[in-house]
This record gives structure tokens, C-alpha cells and sequence, in this order.
């Protein structure tokens, strides 16, 4: 079971689609090495890369009627007293999506908490599928006790509909990273679990043996490596168009050509597929590394799971991820009886004056149910999660708590002095027009809908080309950002 980010791991789902057919932040933060950083670690503090919605709202209300009445008598409408600003006591219910780690990592993470606080007992919920599960649930009060906010069914401006304040923006910004993301109106609702930085996994042996040691700096760059790569006998590049969650994560490399403001620039934009901006660059280099024959001879029969393998194993040369995926591959390096160095990290080649940026950004951020009847025992258990489990070292991963060290995940992007871009807050006022312009167009931004037809279409399964591709999502953006603006 993988992960849930931004960037993971969070598996969003399919959802049915009409055919999709750098003012860098005013001072971005370098790691050279050895890293000097604000506050010692390296790493940016705040982070804010919003997720648009790849479904009307109305959906949330309207297609699940008949499951949420099913639901409503477990809707947590409990007798139990209210806790909610006492001590820790009691039952509470956290809905997870590692079911991989419920029986293991998160039982030890439950029996610690409750030696902290005697008298409380947690327990998990695993969703397999979180977020088709959660889009149901969220209709009652069904929904757990504290939960991970759910990246394709809640906009920003509903947060508040479903999840208690946590505190200001302001305020637990000075504490966690990635605050921004998780608020609304200067209110923050969720604290992120981890974070990652965005970039490719690779083998490091395959990649060698084709004569390549270094980073690309430029798309060219990067396809001739590939090219080199086939020449070998390998799989150059591997989409996960089956599973569709991973390829919908390439959208966290957005900011890494605009800068910080990208999303505030988008908003303004009439065409985002435009030569020289992100989402050109973001889903050109997936359609000429498919148009290439440099991927997958069939993605229709990709495994997320066997990925891992086919990475460690070197049958495949490359994945376009999250640092959050690293550890998993060197895991699997491991078992397969090989070195965990083989599996390394690089920046996307796309170098500026010979800098390469990256763009961090936050996985799932833990929430507390407003329904619940435990509210003080589930914000004793964010932030023990947050602060004292050790839970994003484990991953491997960037901890949104802003004292802690760079992770050896990046180790790669230290040697490279790679400079970390986060994403300026949308303007006052503006925090949704991002969501409901994608929304308005159907065009699912962090889904993988349209990238799998994007995929189709640079394989010759799909209608188009590359051109009349991007000329659809550009009109259909042009017009929804008229209709949005009325």
C-alpha cells in the first residue's frame, strides 16, 4: 500500500473528466553543503500549494445521498459528554489511509500515547480507498475523530464546514511548516504530517551505465538520457499510469520555472499551456518522454507496488515523485539484497543559470472532525503525532516541525545547491478562484484523469496531439476564468 503525497501519496482517484483535449519567492533558500539554514534546518518555513478540486461541489451533496443516509446512524451523534478543551481521556478514531502501517508503526504510535495519557485509547480506521471513502463520509458526521483532510473533496473555503479551528495561521506558523496550506482566512484547520520536495527517484547503477553521472539541466538533457537509457536495455521512465495517483503528484512541480507566485499568476492567465510556464513544462516533458517510446510499452498494466521493485531492480531507470518516495525505493533496493545509495534523487532539468530549483510542498495535513465528542484528546494526539512521534523521519521525509533537520533523502539535492521554492499564499479574498477556475473547466490539476489522456494521446491511443492537447486546456481555462470572474 503506498503512501498517501503532494506530492504523495495520497491516492486520489479517478474522476471522470470531459476529454482534455520566475518571480521566484523574494528570497528562495539555498542548501549548500554543508546546509545553512533559518532556524538550522535547511528548509523552508511555510508552504502553500493548494489542491483543486477535480469535481464540482455539488458533487460532495448531491451523488452520495443515498450512501450518507445509510450513514447517518453512525454519525457520531454519541451521548458521550463533550470533551472538547479538558484532559486527554477516551476513545478517539483516526482515519488513516496507511493501511500498511495501522498493525504495526501506528499500534506502537497508539501504545505510546496512551502511556502518555492513561486513560485514552485510539484507534485506527485504514481506508484503502481514502478519498472516494472520506467523500462519502464527510456527508454525516461520520468521519472520525481526527482525520487526514481529504486533497479531491474539501475546497479551502469548506474547510470550516468540517473541521475544528486548530489556531491562527499566524501563530502556528512560527511552529510548523507548511501552515498556509492547511488554512483559510488567516485559520488554520490542518497540520501537516510531512513534507516532501519535488524531483525524480532513479538508479543510480542503470543511469551510470549509460553515461550519465550528472543531473540534466534541461529537457533536452533529460531526453537524451533517457534515449541513452533505452539503448541499454531499460525502461527509461515509468509513468504509473494504472494506479494514476503517483502521475497525478507530477503537479507538485508546480512553481519550479514561475516562482512562488505561480498560482496568483495563473489566476490572471488565459493560457497556462503557454511555452516558458509550468504546466507547459509539467505535461510537455510527460508527453515527449511517452511520445518517445521512453516509457512503459503498456501503461495500462502498471503497478505502483512492482514499481518499487522494477526500480531497485534496475528494469526501470526513473520516476518523477516526491522526496517523500525515496525511502520506499531504497527499502525495496534493500530487500532485493542491494545498497540503499543506489536509488538517488534528482532536481527536474529545469536549471536556471545553471541553479536548479525544487518545489516543496506538504502531504496530507491531520484535521479534527468539528462533530467530534473528543476534540481534546484528538488535538493531544496531532500534536504528539506532530511533534513527537517521529513519524516524517521514518518516511524519510521533510518534518513540518520547523526545528528539525534536512532529511538524508536529500542529500543529492544539498550536493547539488539546490534552491527550495515555496509557494506564496493566494492573494486575500482569492484563496478558491484557483480550485473553482480548474473546477469550471474540468480540469483536474492535482488528479490524473487528463494526464492519462495526455499519456493517450502521446502513445497514439488518444485523440490529438501535443498542440491541439494544450489548445483545448488552454480554451477551456480561458473560459472558465470568464465564467468564474462574472
Amino acid at each position: 500500500m503506498p503512501h498517501s503525497e503532494l506530492l504523495q501519496p495520497s491516492e486520489p482517484q479517478a474522476h471522470t473528466q470531459r476529454r482534455a483535449w520566475r518571480s521566484r519567492s523574494g528570497s528562495p533558500l539555498r542548501t549548500p553543503a554543508p546546509p545553512v539554514a533559518d532556524g538550522g534546518d535547511g528548509l523552508p518555513r511555510r508552504i502553500t500549494v493548494h489542491r483543486p478540486l477535480p469535481s464540482r461541489r455539488a458533487a460532495l451533496t448531491g451523488i452520495v445521498a443515498v450512501a450518507v443516509s445509510a450513514s447517518l446512524a453512525l454519525s457520531g451523534c454519541s451521548s458521550t459528554p463533550a470533551n472538547d478543551s479538558g484532559e486527554p481521556a477516551g476513545e478517539i478514531t483516526v482515519l488513516t489511509n496507511r493501511t500498511d502501517l495501522v498493525d504495526t508503526t501506528f499500534a506502537d504510535y497508539a501504545t505510546t500515547f496512551q502511556d502518555k495519557y492513561p486513560g485514552t485509547t485510539v484507534k485506527f480506521e485504514a481506508l484503502t480507498d481514502y478519498e472516494g471513502d472520506t467523500k462519502i463520509r464527510l456527508n454525516s458526521k461520520d468521519y472520525g475523530d481526527v482525520l487526514l483532510i481529504p486533497s479531491s473533496n474539501v475546497t479551502k473555503d469548506d474547510y470550516s464546514d468540517y473541521f475544528e479551528p486548530l489556531g491562527t495561521t499566524e501563530e502556528l506558523s512560527k511552529q510548523y511548516r507548511f501552515t498556509n496550506e492547511g488554512s483559510f482566512d488567516g485559520t488554520a484547520y490542518g497540520i501537516s504530517t510531512f513534507g516532501s520536495a519535488m524531483g525524480y527517484v532513479f538508479n543510480r547503477d542503470v543511469w551510470a551505465a549509460a553515461g550519465v553521472t550528472t543531473p540534466p539541466e534541461t529537457e533536452e538533457e533529460y531526453l537524451a538520457a533517457l534515449e541513452a537509457i533505452k539503448a541499454t536495455g531499460v525502461t527509461p521512465y515509468y509513468t504509473n499510469y494504472k494506479d494514476g495517483w503517483p502521475l497525478a503528484t507530477i503537479e507538485g512541480n508546480l512553481g519550479t520555472i514561475q516562482g512562488a507566485d505561480v498560482r496568483t499568476e495563473m489566476i490572471a492567465d488565459d493560457a497556462p499551456w503557454t511555452d516558458g510556464k509550468d504546466q507547459y513544462a509539467i505535461d510537455g516533458l510527460l508527453y515527449d518522454t511517452v511520445a518517445a517510446g521512453l516509457s512503459e510499452a503498456d501503461p495500462t498494466t502498471t503497478n505502483w507496488e512492482e514499481s518499487k521493485d522494477l526500480l531497485a531492480n534496475g528494469e526501470i531507470g526513473s520516476m518523477v515523485l516526491g522526496s517523500w518516495a525515496v525511502a520506499q525505493m531504497q527499502d525495496a533496493a534493500e530487500k532485493a539484497g542491494k545498497s540503499r545509495d543506489v536509488i538517488g534523487f534528482w532536481p527536474m532539468p529545469w536549471a536556471q543559470d545553471g541553479t536548479f530549483t525544487s518545489v516543496t510542498a506538504s502531504d496530507k495535513f491531520l484535521a479534527i472532525n468539528k462533530n467530534s465528542n473528543n476534540k481534546a484528546t484528538a488535538r493531544a494526539w496531532i500534536d504528539w503525532f506532530t511533534n513527537e512521534s517521529g513519524y516524517a523521519a521514518s518516511q524519510g521525509a521533510i518534518s513540518p516541525v520547523v526545528t528539525d533537520a534536512t532529511p538524508d533523502t536529500l542529500s543529492d539535492f544539498t550536493e547539488l545547491g539546490v534552491e527550495y521554492i515555496e509557494l506564496a499564499p493566494d492573494p486575500v479574498g482569492k484563496e478558491a478562484v484557483i480550485n473553482d477556475i480548474a473546477n469550471e473547466a474540468e480540469i483536474d490539476l492535482f488528479g490524473n484523469a487528463y494526464r492519462q489522456e495526455l499519456i493517450d494521446a502521446a502513445r497514439g491511443a488518444g485523440a490529438g496531439d501535443k498542440q491541439t492537447v494544450f489548445d483545448d486546456l488552454n480554451t477551456r481555462w480561458a473560459e472558465a476564468r470568464a465564467s468564474v470572474a462574472e
